[in-house]
């Protein structure tokens, strides 16, 4: 199995960015990427400004290591999925831990890879219309990019015939294709064993295609007894797939599936199935990264006590934070604060206040917020905060609060701060949403 090397950073580091950008202080000059770090700000005593998303760094790194020691003791691997962060800072970490590729969604995100040095991506998607037909092809004639994509009917097949007639790729280099297999009231995907295998057969032969395996997306399903189903599905699929000589011998035949609520069902139920030829396992987690304090972090306790699989020492732990302060205490019971809709995501419960902070007082650090706070309400600016009778929260204090699904925080930012765990800045996380 071909790992794939380390990231061009120093093209990353070179960017330019300046005060317009959101995060960084009003007064502050142009900065390359690379220099922020050494700029010597402090999160918590005011030398940005308010809101701000910060990655705690140690935490990240140790999400990272986490995973990498569990795919690699589970019989896996990982194509974690850059969609949820879209920072290839973070992209160069999970592949210094051992990432086969990186999963995107869409042609825009398999360019972003591409322009920093990613060298196989796995579109986790099936391409639609000739402009992004067209562009898989196109970035085909790199011979040292690979390629995969999905196909989950018959019009989706024809597209990527098309395309490959328009512009056939390179001898050894084809467009790999996954069929995704799906379920009913899902998301995309076949909605039969047989429609699945009959497009696998008719991608083995098309010219400029290659049958690279099968797939799913479970994290719609409500229970694991029915995300085992459907990964036995695609692993009988796969199977047969082999039996009938459909995938090619000069290439790993993959078995996917998404794998961030699910990841342990991913493994027990693939590493269930014997193969009559050499199959990558592949789990596309994105989100186990940065983790969350809500929906994740409950699958997660989950896993810990149900999985059957081999758990590395210690856990995920959340590590994306947005703070802010408080700018009005209007009422005894409410605070209002400085973040909203534009700054953190909210499709998975509203954020929850965890610690809080008050500059130039006695505190040393951050102390976790007592019980009785609550976010009540998100305007598109602001933050109500519900208190608890006798709140010692006043004007100018500091609020870090934990997230849900953190794909939804992180797309509301260009700019994240990577922080030591006294919040002082150690570099800024670029984003290309």
């Amino acid at each position: 199995m071909a790992l794939i090397p380390r990231l061009d950073i120093a093209a990353l580091d070179a960017q330019l960015v300046d005060p317009l950008t959101k995060g960084l202080p009003f007064n502050a000059p142009a900065l390359r990427l690379g220099d922020i770090g050494a700029q010597g700000w402090n999160v918590l005593e005011g030398d940005v400004p308010m809101p701000v998303a910060v990655i705690r760094q140690a935490r990240v790194e140790a999400n990272s290591a986490w995973m990498a020691a569990f795919t690699q003791g589970n019989g896996l691997v990982i194509a974690p999925h850059g969609k949820t962060t879209m920072a290839p800072y973070l992209f160069d970490l999970q592949i210094a831990d051992g990432a086969w590729a990186i999963t995107v969604a869409t042609v825009q995100q398999m360019q972003v890879c591409r322009h920093f040095g990613v060298c196989r991506v796995l579109m986790a998607n099936q391409p639609i219309g000739q402009q992004a037909v067209n562009a898989c092809f196109a970035a085909l004639a790199d011979r040292e990019f690979e390629l995969y994509c999905l196909v989950d009917g018959e019009e989706g097949l024809r597209q990527l015939a098309e395309g490959a007639g328009r512009a056939q790729p390179p001898a050894g280099n084809p467009l790999r294709v996954l069929v995704e297999v799906g379920f009913p009231g899902g998301r995309t995907g076949a909605r039969t064993p047989e429609t699945a295998l009959a497009l696998a057969r008719k991608i083995a032969a098309t010219e400029g295609l290659a049958l690279a395996g099968f797939e799913c997306f479970e994290g719609l399903l409500p229970a694991p007894e029915a995300v085992d189903e459907l990964l036995d599905v695609v692993a009988d699929l796969t199977r047969q797939a082999i039996a009938e000589g459909l995938l090619p011998s000069s290439g790993p035949v993959i078995i996917s599936a998404g794998g961030s609520a699910f990841f342990d069902r991913v493994g027990e139920r693939f590493n269930a199935h014997d193969f009559p030829a050499p199959v990558l396992r592949v789990l596309r987690s994105g989100c186990y990264l940065t983790h969350d304090c809500m929906g994740y972090a409950a699958a997660f306790e989950r896993i810990c006590q149900q999985t059957r699989l081999t758990l590395p020492p210690g856990g995920l732990v959340p590590a994306l934070e947005v703070w802010a302060q408080v700018q009005s205490v209007p009422e005894a019971r409410r605070a209002l604060l400085s973040m909203g809709k534009r700054d953190v995501g909210f499709d998975a419960g509203l954020p929850i206040p965890q610690y809080w902070y008050r500059p130039g007082s006695a505190m040393e650090e951050p102390q976790p917020i007592p019980p009785g706070y609550k976010t009540a309400a998100l305007n598109d600016q602001h933050c109500h905060l519900e208190l608890p009778q006798g709140s010692e929260l006043q004007v100018g204090d500091l609020v870090g609060f934990g997230i849900g699904h953190p794909c939804t925080t992180f797309d509301r930012w260009s700019l994240l701060l990577a922080v030591d765990e006294d919040y002082n800045v150690l570099k800024a996380v670029k984003t290309f949403f």
